[in-house]
């Protein structure tokens, strides 16, 4: 099966109990056994329930993994698989991340002496000169956040194997429609399926997909036993989302392109940041690993910090808001919200600009979000 179809379909069958065509939401905490331990599949919905179980093997279906795990958010897949690690272990991280993640690693993990090293994954070599014997995981964004740089996943993945590393990709930005890092090399899939795959701004989840078998197993594990887990309705409204993925990424990468082409050539924009545009030093890269380049756009303005947060604070069509990937278009400063947790330095050191706009571009009329844009430019003088 193609995707468009994978997506409505993997992993889905009609209700067999009643023929319903939608996954049933088992609104159950708990299962009738006939004799202890002995069950049909489920005995407690928070090692697993059939609304999950359909999640699960569809997610593993739409990124062409073998094992798809469903968890309350995306920051608990990202714990779970931290908590692969144990004390002393190391890890190699993309320096232009997610804001949480980079809380996760520099202020939760190193309580159990675990240390991250956080680097330009754009450039082999530096991913190279950052490993150590006790390096455990590589973690990579690609497209990162909020800078959209693209790192070459089957190029870090085979440097990381040949030293017995695992590779983490966070494919929340490029969703499996448009990229997938398992057939690339990686062996860790992650995402916030509240975002693009949830698509509507309505459910909070996250997800990892895996290929290995034993790797699946330890995951499991630990899904059930920290017990971070979704509950049916979440994860109903996940499979929901993913339903219309294709055809909603299909408009949210066109209008993406148009906006960020109105943007390289607007005289108060500095630079703008997709993949996308020819002249970005990832456009070769993302056309070779990428089938389109996503809904994301990002932009220095000129006029510093605060003419950026005037913009975002004026824009109407645009709403202000943390988060991404749902059908209604989102503008956020980075410095203040989604990347607030990062200090000064870091940002600095990843060429973060204090004036960055980051735009979830819907799926609105792109002449209306231009519009706004304009307005919004106007109004912020």
């Amino acid at each position: 099966m193609r995707f468009a179809t994978k997506a409505i379909h993997a992993g889905l069958e009609p209700d067999p109990a009643t023929g319903a065509i939608m996954t049933p939401v088992y609104l159950t905490s708990t299962y009738v056994q006939a004799a202890p331990g002995q069950h049909k599949g489920y005995d407690y919905s928070r090692t697993n329930h059939p609304t999950r179980a359909a999640l699960e093997r569809n997610l593993a279906a739409i990124e062409e993994g073998n094992y798809g795990l469903a968890f309350a958010s995306g920051m608990a897949a990202e714990a779970t698989i931290l908590q692969l690690l144990k004390s002393g272990d190391h890890l190699v991280c993309c320096q232009d991340l997610y804001g949480g993640t980079y809380r996760l690693m520099t202020q939760v993990f190193p309580r159990f002496n675990v240390e991250t090293t956080f680097v330009d994954a754009t450039r082999l070599e530096a991913v190279r000169e950052a490993i150590r014997p006790s390096t455990r995981l590589m973690w990579l964004e690609s497209p990162s956040n909020p800078m959209l740089r693209v790192c070459d996943i089957a190029g870090i993945a085979a440097l990381a194997h040949e030293k017995g590393i695992k590779v983490v990709v966070d494919n929340t930005f490029a969703t499996p429609c448009l990229q997938r890092p398992l057939n690339l090399g990686g062996d860790l899939v992650v995402h916030s399926t509240t975002k693009y795959l949830g698509g509507h701004s309505d459910v909070i989840g996250g997800a990892i997909i895996v290929n290995d078998a034993a790797l699946h197993d330890e995951l499991r594990f630990l899904q059930n036993a920290v017990g971070a887990v979704p509950g049916p309705l979440d994860c109903f409204l996940v499979l929901r989302g993913i339903k219309t993925l294709a055809v909603r990424m299909r408009q949210h990468c066109e209008n993406a392109l148009r906006l960020a082409e109105f943007l390289s050539g607007h005289p108060e924009v500095i630079r703008v940041f997709y993949p996308g545009l020819p002249a970005s030093a990832d456009h070769a890269l993302a056309r070779q690993q990428m089938s389109a380049f996503g809904g994301m756009v990002s932009a220095e303005l000129r006029g510093g910090e605060e003419r950026s947060i005037r913009f975002a604070s004026r824009t109407k069509i645009f709403a202000l808001a943390e988060s991404l990937g749902g059908v209604e278009s989102l503008v956020g400063h980075p410095l203040t919200m989604t990347h607030a947790a990062i200090p000064a330095e870091q940002r600095q050191k990843a060429g973060l600009p204090a004036a960055l706009i980051r735009f979830s571009v819907g799926l609105e009329d792109i002449a209306d979000l231009i519009e706004d844009v304009e307005q919004a430019m106007a109004a912020s003088r």
